[in-house]
């Protein structure tokens, strides 16, 4: 089976180590290199990493449609492009190109949550299950013709970071079993229905914390926004990320909106409905604290809120 594989995130590298595992990878397409960190220093994409690990060829196209790239796919005479958070959108020709078409890894259970941040907005929105869909890719966002798909539950604390590893372990899994079902034909593809739910790119906005929400929808926030972009807050007028929380009292407070209750051994915080339990946290300029630790110093001097 002659294959080649386009993604950039993370999330592929599990199912690129088990394509070549299995198959073999004749070629892997990522994005450029970009800037990263506080240096900003040019920094490779995971699946180039993987693949320079694993002794594949990478290339680095600004886009994938470009005439060369074509040429270089047809010369492969490729019987299937897999795709996973590859951050490029995937055009004809290149579509039709290989034997078997274009088959994508997305991180959802189809129709449900098309689009760039799938494993996020199931989180954010409180889904309790999500899941991996095998599909072969047409001009459409995540339309195209369903092959298989599995099932995982999300926990009540997983952040969207843990749920997305365990999401790309199950894609790993699921697109060999595709792969070889197409190719002996059990594994018919299936079209979508028309109706789906969307899960845009999120954005730094996309992590503020609004406390006037109810302690479920800021807990689930804070969830679906772990690691990127993370949520945040203000104390004081300095800048607070909130990296776990737990709901302890769903019923209404006599508190405003993200005022801090006063404990010394919990960090609790009213919402606009309900309390929620601040686990670990991080102001400006300082390590990672515990709710206890931030807490035990705080609160010698109550009566904050956070905005």
């Amino acid at each position: 089976m002659r294959v080649a594989f386009a993604g950039s995130g993370a999330f592929g590298v599990p199912a690129l180590r088990r394509l070549a595992e299995t198959y073999g990878v004749l070629l892997v397409i990522s994005q450029p290199d970009r800037p990263a960190g506080r240096g900003l220093k040019l920094t490779a994409p995971p699946t180039k990493a993987a693949a320079q690990e694993l002794g594949i060829p990478v290339l680095q196209p600004r886009t994938i449609n470009a005439p060369a790239m074509l040429g270089q796919l047809r010369s492969l005479d490729l019987d299937f492009l897999v795709v996973a958070a590859f951050g490029q959108f995937v055009r004809e020709p290149v579509l039709s190109l290989p034997g078997h078409g274009c088959v994508n890894i997305h991180a959802s259970l189809l129709p449900a949550y098309r689009g760039a941040a799938p494993v996020a907005w199931a989180v954010i929105r409180g889904e309790r299950e999500t899941g991996v869909t095998t599909f072969v890719l047409d001009e459409g966002m995540d339309t195209g013709p369903i092959l298989l798909q599995r099932a995982v539950p999300i926990a009540e604390e997983d952040t969207a970071g843990e749920v997305e590893s365990r999401l790309a372990a199950l894609g790993a899994e699921l697109i060999v079993e595709s792969l070889r079902g197409v190719a002996d034909g059990t594994v018919p593809p299936r079209p979508q229905p028309e109706e789906g739910t969307l899960a845009p790119k999120l954005h730094k906005e996309d992590g503020r914390i609004r406390w006037e929400w109810a302690a479920r929808q800021v807990h689930d926030r804070v969830r679906g926004t772990n690691p990127w972009p993370g949520a945040h807050t203000t104390l004081r007028d300095r800048l607070v990320k909130v990296h776990r929380t737990r709901v302890v009292a769903e019923d209404r407070v006599e508190a405003l909106p993200g005022a801090i209750l006063p404990r010394h051994d919990r960090l609790l915080v009213a919402a606009g409905k309900g309390v929620l339990e601040v686990l670990e946290l991080q102001p400006a300029g300082c390590r990672i604290l515990t709710g206890r630790e931030f807490a035990n110093g705080y609160c010698r001097c109550p009566g904050g809120r956070f905005g």
